[in-house]
């Protein structure tokens, strides 16, 4: 979408999908991520996150900030700015990531594509541009934020491949967990990764805005019988979840935003251990994670298997001594895991799987509140992950 030199006098745009998702969204809601209307949700959430888990749901990813990032060091400066080891994303396969303050405190996560030999896009959630561009100095990149000019729809659900099979994408099939192709459509590229957020089987589609409603239209037709149906923010939400995937101001407050340095998390407090890799060159935060790893880390995320149906929304964990030792961050009744089930941020050294702690629910009842001190349990891994996300064909192709 090409901004006018008066933008700024625009509260909010709308997707290049908004002809499509305005007419399909029976509800009327739709809310601000950054400068784009978002649905929040179209007819009814639990239908739509079913349609995620037992076909195909849409999500419109418009408003994921996007970075173009090439130059002769623009490996390097992705090794600098990341903790993860980014050469070992090759081309056509992409990668996740978190990058740190020089405390070693997450500013951000978001997914690095190795597009072609010198060129990589970073996705994010937040917007990171000057962060990025104060990170650069130094290096040979050129750093272009390319948000509005690249739109992106997230396909998920079991029935993902068949619809894009269907939809005449050669071979897509083929296409291993964090691969990513190129097709040509209408006369313009459309860059397909086998990547979301939902935990399950599913692809994420980007384009240039004038792509936005034939790609919609030849989607959707080729989706008929398998099923499609659009999703909102708050289907997607629940399938993150169940995922056990983190989200920024929910599990983890930005470094660069939060106002207390002590609410901040490391990458090892958000059990991301695996994503900071010491042996290769220097990266920003380092130090301050070296010496985290030697003395220990504050807190510890959890993933909670909760006694009852009653979500524990921003409620308190407590040890067996009444003692609070760590709040829930993100919390749901999973149809999936049919589980009450939540991420928490706990004390070390509380949060071992296999620990049972309390935590303290209210809920409203007839204008009423009730208070349950529900058991829970720690529980290691996802708490919905099918074996369809990994398997290549998928079983429904």
């Amino acid at each position: 979408m090409k901004l006018d030199k008066d933008h700024y006098k625009t509260a909010v745009y709308p997707s290049p999908f908004h002809a499509k998702t305005s007419v399909l969204n029976e509800t009327r809601e739709f809310e601000r991520w950054h400068d784009y209307m978002s649905a929040t949700r179209y007819f009814d959430v639990s239908m739509e996150y079913f349609s995620c888990r037992n076909s195909t749901g849409v999500f419109d990813l418009t408003a994921m900030c996007k970075y173009r990032i090439t130059g002769v060091d623009a490996l390097d400066y992705l090794n600098r700015l990341m903790t993860r080891d980014v050469s070992k994303i090759k081309v056509g396969r992409v990668g996740y990531g978190v990058w740190c303050d020089d405390a070693g405190q997450v500013v951000d996560d978001g997914t690095v594509f190795h597009i072609r030999d010198g060129e990589y896009w970073l996705c994010a959630q937040g917007r990171q541009y000057d962060w990025l561009l104060t990170s650069a100095l130094g290096f040979d990149v050129v750093i272009e934020d390319i948000s509005h000019q690249m739109t992106s729809l997230a396909v998920q659900g079991p029935t993902s491949c068949a619809t894009l099979k269907a939809m005449g994408l050669a071979e897509i099939e083929t296409l291993k967990p964090f691969g990513l192709r190129h097709y040509s459509i209408e006369d313009g590229e459309l860059t397909v990764s086998r990547t979301g957020f939902t935990g399950d089987l599913g692809y994420e589609l980007w384009m240039k805005p004038e792509l936005a409603e034939p790609v919609w239209d030849a989607l959707f037709a080729a989706g008929r019988l398998h099923g499609i149906k659009p999703m909102g923010e708050r289907a997607l939400a629940m399938a993150r979840l169940e995922a056990g995937f983190i989200q920024a101001w929910h599990d983890f407050l930005p470094a660069d935003k939060a106002v207390r340095t002590t609410h901040t998390r490391s990458p090892f407090e958000l059990d991301l251990h695996w994503l900071v890799d010491f042996k290769k060159p220097n990266f920003t935060g380092r130090r301050a994670l070296l010496e985290e790893k030697r003395n220990g880390s504050r807190y510890r995320l959890a993933r909670l298997d909760i006694d009852g149906n009653k979500p524990a929304h921003h409620a308190f964990v407590y040890n067996r001594q009444n003692k609070v030792i760590g709040i829930v961050t993100s919390a749901m009744w999973s149809p999936s895991a049919k589980a009450n089930i939540a991420l928490a941020s706990l004390d070390v050294p509380y949060g071992e799987p296999g620990d049972e702690y309390l935590v303290e629910i209210y809920y409203q009842r007839e204008l009423a509140w009730n208070r349950v001190m529900a058991p829970c349990r720690v529980v290691k891994g996802a708490f919905f992950d099918p074996p369809r996300k990994k398997q290549t064909p998928p079983a429904d192709c």
